[in-house]
């Protein structure tokens, strides 16, 4: 569904994938784990420019508009799906059935008490589950989420990731935390330096092999 073959990066003189060769099948939840500056951001914003318009995205930053409300700005992940008429109608005045479904999902999110409230007055964790929710409504089929779960709590990242994977058929996602990549995702990619080290079923791999990635 994905593919890359020999693929290399460089910026400014600095290589920020160096050989990568990867392909990532329907189906697949897939997880990239390593440093920071082991290329994992790059690496996604590669696999993003080869998913077209069927992939939902959530960047490491959010990307949110801050003087909108949260309610908009996870009706953002269905621009696409809509018309520009019925986009600016609910800018101004959404109708009861979109507001239904989202008062739903921010209520999934734990953002109920927030939904009307401008994202410049959220908190970090509360950001960053806005901007998930946005690629959750987008209902697109592949999501590429940039350690979506960081900044909250450990048992609300564990409820996110599962909301995750069960409504994307498939998944890459960096995370930083490696017991969250063994407990979730069928496959993980260990990236160090801008290169695969490893690329392993997550049943067959062991904590200190991935703990070597960040030595």
């Amino acid at each position: 569904m994905l593919s890359l073959r020999d693929h290399t990066l460089q910026r400014q003189g600095v290589t920020l994938l160096d050989g990568i060769s990867l392909e990532i099948a329907a189906g697949e939840k897939v997880a990239l784990l390593g440093a920071s500056g082991a290329g994992k951001s790059t690496l996604l914003r590669a696999l993003r420019k080869l998913a077209g318009t069927q992939i939902a995205w959530c960047p490491q930053q959010g990307d949110l508009v801050p003087q909108l409300s949260v309610f908009h700005n996870l009706y953002m992940g269905a621009l696409a799906r809509n018309s520009t008429l019925f986009n600016l109608r609910t800018l101004i005045s959404p109708r009861a059935d979109t507001r239904a479904e989202l008062l739903q999902l921010s209520r999934e999110l734990g953002l109920e008490q927030q939904l009307w409230q401008s994202v410049d007055r959220l908190s970090g964790g509360q950001a960053q589950r806005t901007a998930l929710g946005r690629a959750l409504y987008s209902q697109q089929p592949v999501l590429l989420a940039d350690e979506p779960v960081s900044a909250v709590d450990a048992s609300q990242g564990e409820v996110l990731l599962s909301m995750s994977l069960q409504r994307h058929h498939t998944v890459v996602m960096a995370l930083h935390d490696t017991q969250q990549a063994l407990r979730h995702f069928d496959r993980l990619i260990g990236l160090r330096g801008g290169r695969i080290e490893l690329d392993m079923r997550s049943e067959d791999i062991s904590s200190a092999q991935l703990d070597g990635l960040y030595r």
